[in-house]
């Protein structure tokens, strides 16, 4: 693909030879975004983990201050004396057999979030074919699967996600919007990064993080020095 003479521009403005600080990635990822919508903003980070080893495969959940920049559709599936507490909560969709037999009969995905209470889990042994691929089956050790669905489905709300390593040792994800401040990309992401610093296995050795990126949907990924992050 041929670059135009803009992108190049700015594309010129990250040395992919430098190690920038997290605070400087995140004024210049504002910088070097061109498109016209409200992109997401992603980090990447490279752990020096083996992930085929069941004690080094990184998962867990945080709490971004400021939220991802989009409001999450929850689902959760219960029993009818859970569903009046979820419903206050904020949850989208509330409810259980009506739901599973959408999804297995439908493909229906209309939803970013699944939170079930353990009596009900069962019953989703058809549905994790669908749910598991798209890391979306709840889990209890990423919160989602509990008997408080009311404070479940209110910090998913408030910017509480999940992350799990993927099969070559990276975590994806999104730690907000391109229209967000330098200051609040940088708190998401510090949340994060001192997230998976206290998540580091036993077994681990060697240097924990490998390789940090900081990108928005359409730019080029800006290399972050993880000697630069508060609190690691």
């Amino acid at each position: 693909m041929k670059l135009t003479k803009k992108r190049k521009a700015v594309d010129s403005k990250v040395d992919a030879n430098k190690l920038y600080t997290l605070s400087e990635a995140s004024n210049l990822v504002k910088d070097v975004t061109t498109c016209k919508f409200n992109a997401s903003v992603d980090l990447h980070v490279r752990l020096g983990i083996d992930p085929k080893k069941a004690d080094q495969a990184v998962r867990g959940t945080t709490a971004l201050p400021h939220g991802t920049g989009k409001t999450k559709r929850v689902l959760v599936l219960t029993t009818p004396e859970k569903e009046e507490e979820a419903k206050k909560a904020g949850a989208d969709h509330v409810g259980l057999d009506e739901f599973i037999l959408k999804i297995e009969k439908e493909n229906w995905m209309d939803f970013d979030v699944v939170i079930a209470t353990p009596n009900v889990m069962a019953k989703l042994g058809k549905i994790a074919r669908i749910l598991g691929p798209r890391n979306l089956m709840p889990n209890p050790k990423s919160g989602t699967v509990t008997a408080d669905v009311g404070k479940a489905v209110d910090e998913v709300k408030k910017g509480k996600i999940a992350f799990k390593v993927d099969k070559y040792g990276i975590v994806h994800t999104s730690i907000g919007r391109i229209n967000f401040t330098p200051q609040q990309l940088n708190e998401n992401a510090t949340a994060l990064l001192q997230t998976l610093s206290k998540l580091k296995p036993a077994t681990a050795k060697g240097i924990y993080f490998q390789g940090i990126s900081l990108a928005s949907t359409m730019s080029k990924g800006i290399s972050v020095d993880y000697k630069t992050v508060a609190g690691l």
